[in-house]
């Protein structure tokens, strides 16, 4: 149930688009054809997907303060977090130079499709931002960042897929002149946003009652702790 609560809130809660806005560049470009959007939108499932976990062992066992401990006590007070960027730099370009000799061995078609925006996935920064959101969020286990990174790519091809099919229907659409182009798609971009937003309550609504549950029950602890100090001062004084 946690991992599918995490993979949920990645998806729709904390979606790479819609809630952060990161990855807007590929977003924007690549989402004239359905066709292509679906391409590149697989792509960055699969980067994130094998980075982030890699990022994750990255982080335990190098980066964080006291993390190379196992090589022994002498080490153990290294402070190698300044590596950070370069190291998950890295390891996202490996990646995507992998699903770029992989695309462009079954697919040349989608591989020019995809022209210079698929080397890009490297410097795309949902993609670093989704590594750095796991180093923040200091998951427990590798499953959990696995989990997490899934969910982030599956989050960001949703995003990618929609505009791409409401960029074909509105072609023939009655468009103003002045919205034709990034600013209807912009336009769209934010009441998606919007409607991402309403997912916020999905995993957080029973959270809230217990909240409010715990708010009530700490109002009536003190409403008689105040009476009992009352009656407590009555009595002294008489």
């Amino acid at each position: 149930m946690e991992y599918l609560e995490l993979l949920l809130k990645s998806i729709f809660i904390e979606n790479m688009v819609f809630t952060y806005f990161l990855g807007m560049c590929s977003y924007l470009a690549v989402s004239k054809k359905v066709s292509t959007a679906v391409g590149l939108g697989v792509a960055v499932i699969f980067v994130l997907a094998i980075t982030m976990p890699l990022n994750w062992l990255l982080d335990q066992y190098l980066l964080q303060d006291g993390a190379l401990a196992w090589l022994g006590p002498e080490y153990a007070e290294y402070d190698l977090s300044f590596l950070t960027f370069i190291l998950f730099i890295a390891t996202i370009a490996t990646m995507v130079q992998l699903v770029e000799i992989i695309v462009e061995k079954f697919s040349p078609s989608l591989y020019n499709s995809l022209g210079i925006f698929l080397p890009l996935i490297a410097v795309n920064c949902a993609i670093l931002g989704g590594s750095l959101f796991m180093q923040q969020k200091e998951f427990p286990t590798i499953g959990h960042a696995t989990v997490y990174g899934v969910g982030s790519g599956i989050g960001w091809f949703l995003a990618i897929l929609a505009i791409a099919a409401i960029r074909e229907k509105i072609r023939y659409s009655n468009v103003p002149p002045a919205l034709r182009g990034l600013g209807i798609t912009f336009i769209i971009t934010g009441l998606m946003a919007i409607g991402f937003n309403s997912f916020g309550g999905m995993l957080t609504g029973g959270d809230g009652e217990a909240k409010k549950e715990e708010k009530k029950t700490a109002v009536v602890k003190v409403e008689k702790t105040e009476t009992l100090a009352v009656n407590t001062n009555t009595k002294s004084v008489n």
